[in-house]
């Protein structure tokens, strides 16, 4: 048989295949395939999973556009009042009646308008109902720890102010964005504008801009000039921060705010650069508060709604729109006998058609319990109805002296030392000398000069602390480190923001403008050994029966025992023998510290007792201006310190809120050498020796040699000994110190004390 194959017809389309060519394998180009198609099922893959996200996506929009229905008018816009109790239940105050007029958009002048825009959304007119990339990026920026921030646009704004509230969830979010695209559906954007304009709170109870052009400038909208509705557009953001009359330390940063919007308009040309240098900063009228909160009742729904804001249990809106019971810590005897002290000590002494300067009188006080932390009583002024600043909260008048603890408390702290390598403790010698230049700092000179120009030569810390000796303090800080005397300071209490704390060595004579409730609760930690408790004014939250979470209560070691006792111990010593031995009439154990701010424009008594803490102040300001005025003369005294009226308002208020209660001595555990000194220039007081023992008395011997009095080295109780008192002047202080011999001998006059 023949090997050759019989011809066969081919098959269309293909060709005879050569023998001679031998045939490619099949495998490569399989896997050629193979590897081409991996990249194409992956691109099948996201394709196909982008398509149904957006499928997806397109479902829910449609679902959420059909089933989000445009809500009726929320709570907001027929607000409710909120109610205010005791810790005890009893009522405190119920704020007033919501103030709100709509006024039609044609009735705001167009420069008012361009300010609201220029402060809110600049971009209203041409932008869409909602904008997503802002609110990704609020989003991101919140998560991300650069603060809460807001994407909404000024639809999405008047949808919340209206139709919703202003809780902070996904749902209400999710509400917000279809409610805002179907409102910009049905409105038109002036309707939108119009709205948002007379539904946004503008702070002091006023709802839209024509109550708030009434409550800060006594105007109606219509007559509102460029400057004041920028101000009113600035209060958007922030209205109870940005508030100048109610919180003047916040100035600087209402000026900002103003000079944006400002700014704003002229980058969109609402204004020209010629109208915006003209225009100088409206300062609003005081305000004028319901006769519901007259008395202290203001200042204390004030301080409770700064608290519940601050803190972040309730946004300010919502709180604005009411129908909260708020369960204060605040004790009506405790409050009581506040307003009392203040008015026997202060008020009832002031005569103001005889004496000018007694017109610039203000009075501030806060009270806390050191275990709890709970704020017990408040004063604030003499009438939210009449002065609206509430003096317990302002941080704008210098501290003074009463800031010098936390340097002792941060050098026992962290074990300082002083210029010469010698331990700092409550014992250690100091030189006194009035405008001594401070050593070891890098800073600028400074030299700081002691109340009175009073010059004290080498002084013990304790001593100084007794007559608040400005250049021992100012040394000090610069031996322990003013950084580290802030970061005290803020650990006791003060917090961080605290205008002009600074450091430098000038931190140790209180330039810093804490608020009396600051300083009540750094000196509450003082009392509490050390240990800090943040404050706090509410002690329960509810609305509609439901009970809102109110932040937990912690407490943490601030200070070591060793250190917070220690001060407490020359803090006593202040009250028994320094400048504020007013503050015994109180009738208990007391430490304290007096302080007087520049220029005498305020004085100060920080003190306590192991129950409770108490700062008092009296500041001067005129009452027409607002400016910070000296106390000279005020009372018919030739100068208001710390020791005088506010030392006096507190033994009084300490003795009457504590009365019925037994007194308590501190239990301190002070550190090695921060036990008492007795002064070689005060002997302690004496037994006359018993018959055949004629060299030993009071537990001391008599050396007839050396022809001087030698202590021994148990001393008696401290009780006993007397007052410590400066060195005397032009002594060396390199020169051992040799007690007096004879105590018939008379003593040298001490320098004259400051007061403070």
């Amino acid at each position: 048989m023949s090997d050759d194959q019989p011809d066969r017809p081919h098959r269309p389309g293909w060709a005879p295949r050569d023998p001679t060519v031998p045939t490619p394998p099949t495998d490569p180009p399989k896997r050629s395939r193979r590897k081409r198609s991996r990249p194409v099922r992956f691109l099948r893959a996201v394709t196909g999973t982008f398509l149904l996200a957006v499928l997806l996506g397109a479902g829910a929009f449609a679902a959420g556009y059909l089933l989000v229905e445009i809500p009726p008018a929320n709570a907001a816009a027929t607000a409710q009042s909120n109610v205010y109790l005791y810790r005890d239940g009893t009522p405190l105050a119920r704020d007033g009646e919501v103030n709100r007029e709509n006024v039609r958009l044609a009735q705001v002048p167009l420069t008012v308008r361009h300010a609201v825009l220029a402060a809110e959304d600049r971009d209203f007119r041409s932008a869409r109902a909602v904008d997503p990339k802002a609110m990704v990026r609020a989003a991101w920026n919140t998560l991300t720890g650069k603060g809460r921030q807001s994407g909404s646009t000024l639809t999405q704004q008047y949808v919340k102010n209206y139709y919703l509230g202003q809780e902070q969830t996904v749902t209400r979010k999710v509400k917000e964005f279809f409610i805002a695209i179907k409102l910009n559906r049905e409105k038109s954007k002036d309707q939108i504008f119009e709205g948002y304009l007379n539904t946004s709170y503008f702070g002091r109870n006023a709802y839209g801009i024509q109550a708030a052009a009434r409550a800060y400038y006594g105007k109606d909208a219509t007559d509102l000039d460029t400057a004041e509705g920028a101000y009113l557009a600035s209060l958007l953001k922030a209205p109870n921060a940005y508030d100048v009359a109610t919180h003047p330390e916040n100035r600087a940063k209402a000026l900002a705010r103003w000079h944006y919007v400002l700014d704003g308009m002229v980058k969109e040309r609402w204004l020209s650069p010629a109208g915006r240098a003209a225009a100088t900063f409206p300062t609003p009228q005081t305000a004028r508060p319901a006769t519901g909160l007259s008395g202290q009742r203001g200042y204390l729904v004030q301080a409770v709604e700064d608290y519940l804001t601050d803190t972040g249990v309730i946004d300010e809106k919502t709180l604005a729109g009411g129908g909260f019971r708020i369960t204060t810590t605040l004790e009506k005897e405790k409050q009581d006998a506040f307003v009392a002290a203040v008015d026997e000590q202060v008020m009832s002494r002031l005569d103001p058609a005889q004496n000018p300067t007694d017109r610039y009188v203000r009075v501030g006080g806060a009270a806390i319990d050191p275990a709890s932390g709970r704020v017990l009583a408040l004063y604030g002024g003499i009438d939210y109805t009449k002065q609206y600043v509430n003096n317990a909260t302002r941080r704008d008048y210098q501290v003074g002296s009463t800031f010098k603890p936390f340097v002792l408390t941060a050098a026992l702290q962290h074990a300082s030392l002083t210029q010469h390598g010698e331990p700092i403790t409550p014992n250690t010698y100091y030189d006194g000398t009035d405008k001594r230049p401070v050593q070891g700092w890098t800073g600028a000179f400074y030299a700081p000069a002691n109340e009175d120009d009073a010059s004290y030569g080498d002084i013990t810390v304790r001593t100084a602390t007794d007559s608040s000796v400005n250049a021992v303090y100012a040394q000090m800080a610069v031996d322990v480190g003013p950084a580290r005397v802030k970061e005290t300071a803020v650990a006791l209490g003060l917090p961080a923001r605290t205008p002009d704390l600074n450091s430098s060595p000038s931190i140790a004579l209180g330039p810093a403008t804490a608020s009396v409730l600051d300083m009540a609760e750094a000196y509450a930690t003082l009392a509490n050994h050390g240990r800090h408790g943040t404050y706090t004014l509410v002690e329960q939250v509810t609305k509609d029966g439901e009970v809102i979470d109110l932040p937990a209560s912690e407490s943490r070691q601030a200070v070591s025992r060793e250190a917070a006792d220690g001060t407490t111990a020359v803090l006593r010593s202040v009250v028994e023998s320094g400048t504020g031995t007013a503050a015994l009439a109180a009738g208990r154990p007391a430490a304290g510290k007096t302080g007087t701010a520049e220029d005498d424009k305020a004085a100060w008594f920080a003190g306590y007792t192991p129950e409770l803490a108490t700062v008092v102040t009296m500041m001067g300001q005129d009452p027409e201006t607002g400016e910070q005025k000296p106390l000279y003369g005020a009372l018919g005294l030739p100068r208001i310190n710390g020791g005088g009226p506010p030392a006096e308002i507190w033994a009084q208020f300490t003795r009457d809120a504590l009365a019925g209660t037994e007194p308590r001595d501190f239990d301190l555990q002070p550190g090695a050498g921060a036990e008492a000194w007795l002064d070689p220039f005060e002997p302690p007081q004496q037994e006359l020796p018993a018959e055949g023992d004629e060299e030993t008395r009071g537990g001391q011997e008599a050396d007839p040699d050396a022809g001087a009095v030698q202590e021994d080295s148990t001393q008696g109780d401290t009780a006993q000994a007397g007052p410590e008192r400066p060195r005397r002047p032009g002594e060396d202080a390199m020169q051992p110190v040799v007690p007096q011999p004879a105590p018939q001998q008379p003593l040298p006059q001490p320098v004259p004390q400051p007061r403070q």
